[in-house]
C-alpha cells in the first residue's frame, strides 16, 4: 500500500533532516533531539509532559504536530 504526502504537508512538520545534524536522523527543529525519543519515551510509559521536561528544548506545539501527523498517516493506512 502506498500513501502520497504532499510537499507542504512534509514541510509544515517540525522536523529537520540535515546530514550535519545527528547524522541526518530527522530531529525537531530547532534542536538535536531525535524525533525517535518521543515515540520511544511514550513507549517506555512516560507522557507527554515528562518528555518535554526531560527535552526542553523541544516545543509542546512540536510534539503535539508530530503525532498528530502519525495518527492522520495511520489513518489514512486504515481508509483504504
Amino acid at each position: 500500500m502506498t500513501i502520497v504526502l504532499n510537499e507542504e504537508e512534509i514541510e509544515a512538520l517540525p522536523i529537520t533532516i540535515d546530514p550535519e545534524i545527528v547524522s541526518g536522523t530527522p530531529v525537531f527543529r530547532g534542536t538535536r533531539v531525535p524525533i525517535d525519543a518521543l515515540i520511544n519515551n511514550l513507549e517506555d510509559g512516560l507522557t507527554l509532559d515528562e518528555f518535554l521536561d526531560n527535552f526542553p528544548t523541544v516545543a509542546r506545539d512540536q510534539a503535539i504536530q508530530v503525532l498528530e501527523f502519525s495518527k492522520n498517516t495511520l489513518r489514512r493506512l486504515t481508509a483504504k
